[in-house]
Formats: C-alpha cells, structure tokens, sequence
C-alpha cells in the first residue's frame, strides 16, 4: 500500500517538490530505528514521465491512469510558486492541469485525502473540494480564494489548516510544516518529531509574522497607496476615518475596498503596517522595546508584546535574536 501520491505539475515550485521527497526520505530512514513503519511514496504527473520544475530541474514521475483507481494515499499536491490570480486561472486552464484537477476530484469522492501548499490550494479549489472548509494558502492570495470560494473560511494567519480529509498549507516553504502535519497524522508524533529535529524544521504554526504589507496589494493600486501612506504617517497612524476622507471616500466603502483586495479588515492592515515597521526596527537597531513600540505608534511596550503575540505568535524578542544572528554571520 502507498502511504503518499504526490502530484506534480509542470512548473511546480522545485523547493516544495524537493522538500516534500526529502521529508519522506529522512522518515523513511529514521522509521526503523524507532521501530516503525517506513512510509511509502509515489510521484506521478498528469502528463510526462519527466516533471520540468521551476529553476530547470526536473523529477521523474509515473503517469496517471486514464482511469482513477481508488487508493488509500494521501495525495498531495506541491506548491505551483503562482503569485497572481490571472496567472492561477491561466496555468489551471492548461490540459495537464485540467486533468489533473479532474484526478484530484476523483480521489477525494472516493474518500481519498488530500493536501496542497502554496498556489496549489487552487486546485483543490478547483476540484470543487474546500467549500465548507476552514483552509489556508500563500497569504497574499488569500482574498483571491475567498473570491473564489467564498464558502471556504480562509485563515490566512495558519501555517497548515486541516479540515477533515482536507488540509492545506501557506507559501512555497510551508510546504516542509505540511509535510510534518502529514506525517503525524498517519504515522505518530514519534515519526514527525524526529523528522523535524534531523532535518532542522521548527513547527511553525503561523504565517502572520512573516506578511509584508506592501505585497498585500498584490498590484492593487489602492491598498499600495494606502500602505505607503501608514507607514509615512508613523509614529502617529491615521485613523480608519482619516484614511477615509482623505481618499475620498466614506469608512464603509474603505473597509470594502480593503477587505476585498487583502481580505483584512483596514484595522488590520494598519497594524500590519505597525507590525512590520516594529519588527525591522528589532531587527536591525539596539533599540529597547519601549523606544520601538513609541516609534510605531504605541504608548508602552506592553501593547506592543501583546499584540505581536495575538498576531504573529510571537513575543519581540523572537526577531531581535534572529536579526543578531543574521548580522554575526554575514560578519
């Protein structure tokens, strides 16, 4: 029996295809010295037996059937490296990809499981398979789903979000998180955990700390000025009706054009702004937390701890110690 099918696309990101197999390899390996099961695995491809990926490499694969025979596998599908709607539509309305979608659907109504990261969660969007399901994706993508789906709860501040036979998983490199998830439900935390500690993986449960505000335009001329104009207006941000007046517009169609567009409210993307702006002054200066929690805009430290600890599951010190690390060695 096959513990794992994984689907790969022309294009796919190399990473993910690459972190999924070697997941599988490292558990494989680690299996019998903690006298467990091996996991087992199989590549396929809706098209040829030799997967072009992103970055010019390629990874053989085992062809689909013509007919979908029912298996037991998890099939799950890497992430696509797509960053745009139009180019998810685009790639989605390819044979290959038609295909398999048509596979991915045929799995699951015969009560397969499945999972995705990344662009990828647009397939199983595809396959008519997240309608009623909380779920997660790429987080600069998460309001194209919802408009896509908007029967789906998409939380886009979730790593990896499982909903019954249906999980799903963040940005390209989520796709490792995925794999542990993946690897914990069906083989024990005994499994995964090692997995994770040979490998280096931390589990990470939230995408929300690593959001760039900017890139939640996601080429929305709006948003784009909105940000800009919070992040000039620090440490003294504009109120949601400011914001409002001085776009011409009344709060509640703001918060409209925000939510569709970003899929947050427009308190929320000013404290993403906040946030951000908090998190490289930690990074890349000696200031004390006070002294930075007054540069974005909050009256102590304490407001700022909390709410980075609601948001991104995290206290400030996290990024202190990262950005240090990441200055001593390039030293």
């Amino acid at each position: 029996m096959t513990d794992f099918s994984i689907l790969v696309l022309p294009g796919a990101y190399a990473s993910s295809v690459a972190s999924t197999l070697d997941v599988l390899q490292a558990a494989s390996v680690l299996a019998p010295r903690l006298k467990l099961a091996r996991p087992s695995w199989r590549v396929l491809s809706a098209a040829d037996t030799s997967v072009p990926l992103s970055s010019g490499l390629r990874v053989d694969a085992g062809v689909l059937p013509k007919r979908h025979r029912a298996d037991a596998s998890t099939w799950i599908v890497p992430g696509l490296g797509l960053d745009q709607g139009q180019a998810i539509a685009a790639r989605f309305a390819s044979a290959d990809a038609q295909r398999a979608i048509q596979a991915v659907a045929a799995h699951a109504a015969a009560g397969g499981r499945v999972a995705a990261s990344c662009s990828a969660v647009f397939l199983l969007q595809a396959a008519g398979l997240l309608a009623g399901r909380r779920v997660t994706t790429s987080w600069w993508l998460a309001a194209e789903l919802r408009r896509l789906e908007p029967r789906c709860v998409v939380d886009a501040d979730r790593m990896v979000c499982a909903d019954g036979p249906v999980s799903t998983a963040g940005a390209a490199f989520a796709q490792t998180d995925l794999m542990l998830h993946l690897l914990r439900d069906r083989f024990g935390v005994t499994l995964a955990d090692a997995v994770g500690r040979v490998l280096l993986i931390d589990g990470r449960q939230a995408q929300a700390h690593f959001v760039v505000p900017a890139m939640l335009s996601n080429g929305n001329a709006l948003i784009a000025r909105l940000v800009a104009r919070i992040e000039a207006a620090l440490p003294q941000p504009p109120s949601v009706q400011a914001l409002a007046d001085e776009f011409a517009m009344s709060s509640r169609t703001l918060s409209r054009h925000v939510r569709e567009a970003t899929g947050r409210s427009t308190m929320a993307l000013v404290q993403s702004v906040r946030l951000n702006r908090a998190r490289m002054l930690i990074e890349s200066s000696r200031m004390s937390i006070e002294r930075v929690a007054q540069q974005v805009g909050y009256g102590d430290a304490t407001a700022l701890r909390r709410l980075m600890r609601k948001v991104a599951g995290a206290n400030p010190s996290r990024y202190r110690t990262a950005g240090f690390r990441r200055r001593d060695e390039q030293r």
